[in-house]
Protein backbone atom coordinates (compact mmCIF):
# COMPACT_ATOMS: atom_id res chain seq x y z
CA UNK A 1 0.00 0.00 0.00
CA UNK A 2 1.71 3.56 -0.97
CA UNK A 3 0.25 6.47 1.41
CA UNK A 4 1.02 10.25 1.65
CA UNK A 5 2.04 11.03 4.77
CA UNK A 6 1.21 15.52 5.99
CA UNK A 7 2.36 16.98 9.47
CA UNK A 8 2.50 20.42 10.60
CA UNK A 9 3.88 20.83 14.34
CA UNK A 10 3.25 23.07 17.16
CA UNK A 11 6.32 24.78 15.82
CA UNK A 12 3.53 25.72 12.25
CA UNK A 13 6.89 26.47 10.16
CA UNK A 14 6.15 23.84 7.13
CA UNK A 15 4.45 21.30 5.94
CA UNK A 16 6.28 18.13 6.42
CA UNK A 17 5.79 15.68 3.22
CA UNK A 18 6.65 11.40 3.17
CA UNK A 19 5.71 9.06 0.72
CA UNK A 20 5.96 5.16 1.65
CA UNK A 21 5.24 2.13 0.63
CA UNK A 22 4.28 -0.54 3.08
CA UNK A 23 3.67 -4.40 3.23
CA UNK A 24 3.76 -7.02 5.40
CA UNK A 25 5.35 -10.09 6.19
CA UNK A 26 3.77 -12.43 9.00
CA UNK A 27 4.15 -10.00 12.30
CA UNK A 28 6.47 -7.82 10.81
CA UNK A 29 5.42 -4.80 8.98
CA UNK A 30 8.02 -3.15 6.33
CA UNK A 31 8.41 0.87 5.67
CA UNK A 32 9.72 1.57 2.23
CA UNK A 33 10.46 5.39 2.47
CA UNK A 34 10.17 6.43 -1.12
CA UNK A 35 11.22 10.25 -0.30
CA UNK A 36 10.15 13.41 1.94
CA UNK A 37 10.03 17.19 1.30
CA UNK A 38 8.79 20.14 3.68
CA UNK A 39 7.11 22.82 2.12
CA UNK A 40 7.42 25.87 4.18
CA UNK A 41 4.43 28.09 5.21
CA UNK A 42 4.62 31.90 4.00
CA UNK A 43 5.13 34.77 6.65
CA UNK A 44 1.75 35.41 5.67
CA UNK A 45 0.11 31.87 6.60
CA UNK A 46 2.18 31.73 9.84
CA UNK A 47 0.52 35.40 10.58
CA UNK A 48 -2.51 34.02 10.53
CA UNK A 49 -1.93 31.02 12.25
CA UNK A 50 -0.25 33.06 15.25
CA UNK A 51 -3.37 35.16 15.21
CA UNK A 52 -6.24 32.18 16.12
CA UNK A 53 -3.18 30.37 18.96
CA UNK A 54 -4.32 31.11 22.32
CA UNK A 55 -4.06 33.53 24.31
CA UNK A 56 -5.04 35.78 21.16
CA UNK A 57 -9.00 36.22 20.64
CA UNK A 58 -10.21 34.92 17.40
CA UNK A 59 -13.19 34.50 15.52
CA UNK A 60 -15.26 31.94 13.57
CA UNK A 61 -14.77 34.08 10.67
CA UNK A 62 -10.79 33.79 10.70
CA UNK A 63 -10.81 30.35 11.77
CA UNK A 64 -13.51 29.62 8.55
CA UNK A 65 -10.85 31.02 6.51
CA UNK A 66 -7.98 29.58 7.85
CA UNK A 67 -9.39 26.29 7.50
CA UNK A 68 -9.85 27.04 3.86
CA UNK A 69 -6.29 28.24 3.68
CA UNK A 70 -4.58 25.22 5.04
CA UNK A 71 -6.85 22.57 2.99
CA UNK A 72 -5.52 24.28 0.19
CA UNK A 73 -1.93 24.26 1.33
CA UNK A 74 -2.04 20.77 2.14
CA UNK A 75 -3.73 19.85 -0.82
CA UNK A 76 -0.33 21.27 -2.68
CA UNK A 77 1.98 19.25 -0.38
CA UNK A 78 -0.15 15.92 -1.44
CA UNK A 79 0.03 16.69 -4.19
CA UNK A 80 3.61 16.68 -4.56
CA UNK A 81 3.71 13.23 -2.02
CA UNK A 82 1.83 11.33 -4.33
CA UNK A 83 4.59 12.27 -6.74
CA UNK A 84 7.45 11.40 -4.50
CA UNK A 85 5.36 8.14 -4.52
CA UNK A 86 5.35 7.65 -8.64
CA UNK A 87 2.47 9.45 -9.29
CA UNK A 88 0.16 7.25 -7.70
CA UNK A 89 -1.14 6.12 -3.80
CA UNK A 90 -3.88 4.71 -2.53
CA UNK A 91 -4.00 7.37 0.14
CA UNK A 92 -3.48 10.29 2.27
CA UNK A 93 -2.96 11.41 5.54
CA UNK A 94 -3.40 14.84 6.76
CA UNK A 95 -3.85 15.26 10.05
CA UNK A 96 -3.84 18.92 9.56
CA UNK A 97 -2.67 21.95 12.08
CA UNK A 98 -3.61 22.15 15.27
CA UNK A 99 -4.91 25.26 16.37
CA UNK A 100 -6.47 24.14 20.25
CA UNK A 101 -6.37 21.38 22.34
CA UNK A 102 -8.75 21.89 25.53
CA UNK A 103 -7.20 20.35 28.49
CA UNK A 104 -8.92 20.19 32.07
CA UNK A 105 -7.86 19.48 34.74
CA UNK A 106 -5.08 17.02 33.23
CA UNK A 107 -7.99 15.74 31.18
CA UNK A 108 -8.42 16.17 27.45
CA UNK A 109 -11.81 17.50 26.41
CA UNK A 110 -11.86 18.36 22.71
CA UNK A 111 -9.08 19.00 20.44
CA UNK A 112 -9.02 21.16 16.98
CA UNK A 113 -7.40 20.64 13.78
CA UNK A 114 -7.61 22.76 10.76
CA UNK A 115 -7.02 21.99 7.02
CA UNK A 116 -10.18 21.31 5.20
CA UNK A 117 -9.37 17.77 4.06
CA UNK A 118 -11.93 18.18 1.08
CA UNK A 119 -9.06 20.17 -0.71
CA UNK A 120 -6.81 17.25 -0.22
CA UNK A 121 -9.05 14.53 -1.64
CA UNK A 122 -9.84 17.43 -4.36
CA UNK A 123 -6.67 17.81 -5.67
CA UNK A 124 -5.53 14.28 -5.51
CA UNK A 125 -8.40 12.35 -6.17
CA UNK A 126 -7.76 10.29 -3.26
CA UNK A 127 -9.21 8.97 -0.16
CA UNK A 128 -8.02 11.20 3.03
CA UNK A 129 -7.63 10.45 6.51
CA UNK A 130 -8.03 13.15 9.09
CA UNK A 131 -9.45 14.36 12.37
CA UNK A 132 -6.91 11.67 14.14
CA UNK A 133 -7.42 12.35 17.06
CA UNK A 134 -10.70 12.89 18.29
CA UNK A 135 -11.29 9.04 18.30
CA UNK A 136 -9.21 8.65 21.33
CA UNK A 137 -10.18 11.51 23.13
CA UNK A 138 -13.86 10.08 22.61
CA UNK A 139 -12.29 7.06 24.04
CA UNK A 140 -11.44 8.83 27.24
CA UNK A 141 -7.91 9.47 26.30
CA UNK A 142 -5.26 12.53 25.36
CA UNK A 143 -5.92 12.07 21.95
CA UNK A 144 -2.12 12.75 22.55
CA UNK A 145 0.66 11.92 21.46
CA UNK A 146 -0.17 9.45 18.81
CA UNK A 147 3.41 9.22 17.50
CA UNK A 148 3.96 6.44 19.51
CA UNK A 149 2.19 3.51 17.82
CA UNK A 150 5.15 4.52 14.99
CA UNK A 151 7.52 4.41 17.99
CA UNK A 152 6.76 1.10 19.54
CA UNK A 153 6.87 -0.63 16.46
CA UNK A 154 10.07 0.42 15.51
CA UNK A 155 11.91 0.09 18.85
CA UNK A 156 9.91 -3.70 19.14
CA UNK A 157 12.11 -6.73 19.75
CA UNK A 158 13.61 -7.98 17.01
CA UNK A 159 15.44 -11.06 16.62
CA UNK A 160 17.47 -9.74 13.96
CA UNK A 161 18.50 -6.58 15.16
CA UNK A 162 20.54 -6.79 19.07
CA UNK A 163 19.04 -4.18 21.34
CA UNK A 164 20.99 -2.81 24.18
CA UNK A 165 20.01 -3.84 27.87
CA UNK A 166 17.56 -1.47 28.90
CA UNK A 167 14.52 0.41 28.01
CA UNK A 168 15.18 2.42 25.33
CA UNK A 169 12.92 5.75 24.11
CA UNK A 170 11.96 7.51 20.75
CA UNK A 171 12.27 11.33 21.55
CA UNK A 172 10.43 13.77 18.99
CA UNK A 173 11.65 17.58 19.76
CA UNK A 174 9.21 19.62 17.83
CA UNK A 175 7.31 22.72 19.27
CA UNK A 176 6.60 20.38 22.28
CA UNK A 177 8.86 17.15 23.38
CA UNK A 178 7.08 13.83 23.38
CA UNK A 179 9.06 10.46 24.59
CA UNK A 180 8.43 7.42 23.46
CA UNK A 181 9.73 4.67 26.17
CA UNK A 182 9.38 0.93 25.16
CA UNK A 183 10.99 -1.96 27.82
CA UNK A 184 10.94 -5.26 27.88
CA UNK A 185 8.02 -6.96 29.83
CA UNK A 186 6.15 -3.26 30.16
CA UNK A 187 3.70 -1.53 28.45
CA UNK A 188 4.89 0.79 26.50
CA UNK A 189 4.51 4.48 27.77
CA UNK A 190 5.02 7.84 26.05
CA UNK A 191 4.04 11.75 26.84
CA UNK A 192 4.66 15.23 26.29
CA UNK A 193 7.78 16.15 28.49
CA UNK A 194 7.29 19.68 27.85
CA UNK A 195 8.16 22.62 25.71
CA UNK A 196 11.29 21.31 23.14
CA UNK A 197 11.21 24.75 20.57
CA UNK A 198 7.76 26.46 21.73
CA UNK A 199 9.73 28.85 24.59
CA UNK A 200 12.97 29.09 22.21
CA UNK A 201 10.80 29.96 19.20
CA UNK A 202 9.29 32.41 20.99
CA UNK A 203 12.41 34.45 22.39
CA UNK A 204 13.98 34.13 18.90
CA UNK A 205 11.04 36.01 17.19
CA UNK A 206 10.88 38.66 19.98
CA UNK A 207 14.73 38.93 20.17
CA UNK A 208 15.90 38.43 16.70
CA UNK A 209 12.86 38.64 14.57
CA UNK A 210 14.18 34.94 13.57
CA UNK A 211 11.65 31.72 13.33
CA UNK A 212 13.80 29.47 15.71
CA UNK A 213 17.24 29.58 16.98
CA UNK A 214 19.26 28.56 13.81
CA UNK A 215 21.95 26.39 14.23
CA UNK A 216 21.81 26.91 18.39
CA UNK A 217 23.71 30.54 17.46
CA UNK A 218 21.78 32.07 20.37
CA UNK A 219 21.83 29.85 22.47
CA UNK A 220 25.57 29.70 22.30
CA UNK A 221 26.39 33.39 22.52
CA UNK A 222 24.18 33.30 25.94
CA UNK A 223 24.80 31.58 29.51
CA UNK A 224 22.21 30.12 31.51
CA UNK A 225 20.27 32.08 34.24
CA UNK A 226 20.09 29.58 37.08
CA UNK A 227 17.45 31.20 39.02
CA UNK A 228 14.84 31.75 35.73
CA UNK A 229 16.41 28.13 35.25
CA UNK A 230 14.50 27.13 38.48
CA UNK A 231 11.33 29.05 38.17
CA UNK A 232 10.73 27.29 34.91
CA UNK A 233 11.83 23.81 36.04
CA UNK A 234 9.10 24.51 39.00
CA UNK A 235 5.84 24.66 36.25
CA UNK A 236 3.32 22.50 37.35
CA UNK A 237 3.08 20.44 34.44
CA UNK A 238 6.58 19.31 34.02
CA UNK A 239 5.73 16.89 37.21
CA UNK A 240 2.30 15.59 36.86
CA UNK A 241 2.10 11.88 35.95
CA UNK A 242 1.30 10.71 32.67
CA UNK A 243 -0.88 10.30 30.65
CA UNK A 244 -0.06 13.61 29.45
CA UNK A 245 -0.24 16.20 26.76
CA UNK A 246 0.24 19.99 26.17
CA UNK A 247 0.74 22.26 23.22
CA UNK A 248 0.67 26.39 22.66
CA UNK A 249 -2.21 26.64 24.93
CA UNK A 250 0.24 26.30 27.89
CA UNK A 251 3.87 27.28 26.48
CA UNK A 252 3.67 30.31 24.43
CA UNK A 253 4.95 33.56 24.58
CA UNK A 254 2.83 34.93 27.15
CA UNK A 255 3.63 32.31 29.45
CA UNK A 256 7.33 33.11 28.80
CA UNK A 257 6.25 36.46 30.42
CA UNK A 258 5.15 35.67 32.92
CA UNK A 259 7.95 33.97 33.90
CA UNK A 260 10.56 36.38 32.91
CA UNK A 261 8.14 39.08 35.02
CA UNK A 262 8.16 36.86 38.11
CA UNK A 263 11.93 36.25 37.87
CA UNK A 264 11.76 40.13 38.40
CA UNK A 265 15.48 41.04 37.00
CA UNK A 266 16.28 41.99 33.73
CA UNK A 267 17.99 38.91 31.63
CA UNK A 268 19.73 39.23 28.34
CA UNK A 269 18.13 38.01 24.95
CA UNK A 270 20.38 35.16 24.55
CA UNK A 271 20.51 34.16 27.94
CA UNK A 272 17.18 33.74 28.13
CA UNK A 273 17.10 32.06 24.71
CA UNK A 274 20.34 29.61 26.59
CA UNK A 275 18.22 29.29 29.86
CA UNK A 276 15.09 28.32 27.52
CA UNK A 277 17.38 25.99 25.90
CA UNK A 278 18.76 24.13 28.94
CA UNK A 279 15.16 23.72 29.69
CA UNK A 280 14.30 21.47 27.27
CA UNK A 281 17.71 19.59 27.81
CA UNK A 282 17.01 19.02 31.55
CA UNK A 283 13.22 18.43 31.57
CA UNK A 284 13.92 15.46 28.45
CA UNK A 285 17.01 14.12 30.91
CA UNK A 286 15.18 13.74 33.81
CA UNK A 287 12.31 12.07 32.14
CA UNK A 288 14.60 9.18 30.78
CA UNK A 289 16.66 9.03 33.89
CA UNK A 290 13.28 8.26 35.61
CA UNK A 291 12.23 5.44 33.44
CA UNK A 292 16.13 3.60 33.40
CA UNK A 293 16.66 4.44 29.11
CA UNK A 294 20.09 3.46 27.61
CA UNK A 295 19.19 4.40 24.48
CA UNK A 296 17.40 7.41 22.71
CA UNK A 297 16.38 7.34 19.23
CA UNK A 298 15.58 11.45 18.29
CA UNK A 299 13.45 13.47 15.60
CA UNK A 300 11.94 16.26 15.23
CA UNK A 301 13.28 20.19 14.20
CA UNK A 302 15.05 20.11 17.43
CA UNK A 303 18.04 18.13 16.35
CA UNK A 304 19.14 20.67 14.06
CA UNK A 305 20.19 22.84 17.31
CA UNK A 306 23.83 21.78 17.82
CA UNK A 307 23.29 23.29 21.74
CA UNK A 308 20.75 21.32 22.77
CA UNK A 309 21.90 17.86 21.17
CA UNK A 310 25.33 18.42 22.91
CA UNK A 311 23.22 19.09 26.30
CA UNK A 312 21.35 16.06 25.84
CA UNK A 313 24.06 14.20 25.19
CA UNK A 314 26.48 15.90 28.08
CA UNK A 315 23.70 14.81 30.86
CA UNK A 316 23.35 11.46 29.23
CA UNK A 317 27.25 10.70 29.42
CA UNK A 318 28.40 7.13 30.35
CA UNK A 319 24.99 5.96 30.62
CA UNK A 320 22.58 6.67 27.64
CA UNK A 321 22.90 7.00 24.23
CA UNK A 322 21.89 9.32 22.14
CA UNK A 323 21.14 9.37 17.49
CA UNK A 324 18.99 10.17 15.38
CA UNK A 325 16.42 8.09 13.43
CA UNK A 326 18.75 9.16 10.52
CA UNK A 327 20.82 6.33 11.63
CA UNK A 328 17.73 3.93 11.19
CA UNK A 329 16.71 5.12 7.32
CA UNK A 330 14.01 7.62 8.48
CA UNK A 331 15.00 11.22 8.22
CA UNK A 332 14.89 13.24 11.87
CA UNK A 333 12.81 16.16 9.94
CA UNK A 334 10.15 14.07 8.47
CA UNK A 335 9.70 11.19 11.21
CA UNK A 336 6.66 12.51 12.10
CA UNK A 337 5.41 12.51 8.31
CA UNK A 338 6.23 8.82 7.96
CA UNK A 339 4.26 7.91 11.39
CA UNK A 340 1.16 9.33 10.12
CA UNK A 341 1.61 7.42 6.79
CA UNK A 342 1.61 4.14 9.46
CA UNK A 343 -1.37 5.20 11.19
CA UNK A 344 -2.86 5.75 7.77
CA UNK A 345 -2.11 1.98 7.59
CA UNK A 346 -3.76 1.03 10.26
CA UNK A 347 -6.71 2.68 10.16
CA UNK A 348 -7.09 1.68 6.50
CA UNK A 349 -6.86 -2.09 7.97
CA UNK A 350 -9.55 -1.21 10.80
CA UNK A 351 -6.52 -1.56 13.25
CA UNK A 352 -5.88 0.58 16.28
CA UNK A 353 -3.45 3.98 16.08
CA UNK A 354 -3.50 5.10 19.31
CA UNK A 355 -2.11 3.09 22.31
CA UNK A 356 -4.51 3.15 25.84
CA UNK A 357 -0.97 2.66 27.83
CA UNK A 358 0.07 6.32 26.46
CA UNK A 359 -3.05 8.05 26.12
CA UNK A 360 -5.21 6.92 29.18
CA UNK A 361 -7.87 6.11 27.26
CA UNK A 362 -10.65 3.31 28.27
CA UNK A 363 -10.33 1.79 24.89
CA UNK A 364 -8.79 1.48 21.34
CA UNK A 365 -9.70 3.15 18.78
CA UNK A 366 -9.65 3.35 14.91
CA UNK A 367 -8.52 6.70 14.46
CA UNK A 368 -9.86 9.05 12.28
CA UNK A 369 -12.08 10.51 9.49
CA UNK A 370 -12.72 9.80 5.68
CA UNK A 371 -12.95 11.81 2.93
CA UNK A 372 -14.76 10.83 0.67
CA UNK A 373 -14.77 7.36 2.42
CA UNK A 374 -12.65 4.26 3.36
CA UNK A 375 -9.94 3.28 0.83
CA UNK A 376 -11.03 0.65 -1.58
CA UNK A 377 -10.80 -2.92 0.06
CA UNK A 378 -10.55 -2.07 2.94
CA UNK A 379 -11.23 -5.39 5.00
CA UNK A 380 -14.25 -6.28 7.27
CA UNK A 381 -12.27 -7.70 9.79
CA UNK A 382 -9.31 -6.49 10.59
CA UNK A 383 -6.18 -8.97 11.05
CA UNK A 384 -3.60 -9.36 13.85
CA UNK A 385 -1.38 -5.90 14.35
CA UNK A 386 1.97 -6.29 13.27
CA UNK A 387 4.84 -7.02 16.26
CA UNK A 388 7.36 -4.85 14.87
CA UNK A 389 8.26 -2.12 11.96
CA UNK A 390 11.56 -2.39 9.90
CA UNK A 391 12.87 0.09 7.04
CA UNK A 392 13.65 -1.21 3.70
CA UNK A 393 12.48 -1.98 0.26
Amino acid sequence: MLIVGLMSGTSYDAVDVAAARFRRAGDTLWMEPLGTVSQPFDDALRTEIAAVLPPRPTTIEAVCRLDTRLGQVFARAAATGVELAGGAADLVVSPGQTVFHWIADGRAMGTLQLGAPAWVAARTGLAVLSDLRGADIAAGGQGAPLVPAFDALLLAPDPDRPAPAGPRAALNLGGIANLTVVAPDRPVIGYDVGPANALIDAATLRYHAAPYDHDGRFAAAGTVDPELLALLLAEPYLSRPAPKSTGKELFHAGYLDDRLAAHGHPVRPDDVIATLTELTARTVAAECDRHGVVEVLAAGGGVRNPVLMRRLRDLGAGHRVLRTTDDWGIPAQAKEAYAFALLGWLSAHGLPGALPSVTGAGATAVLGSWTPGPPPGRPVRPGPPPRRLRIGA
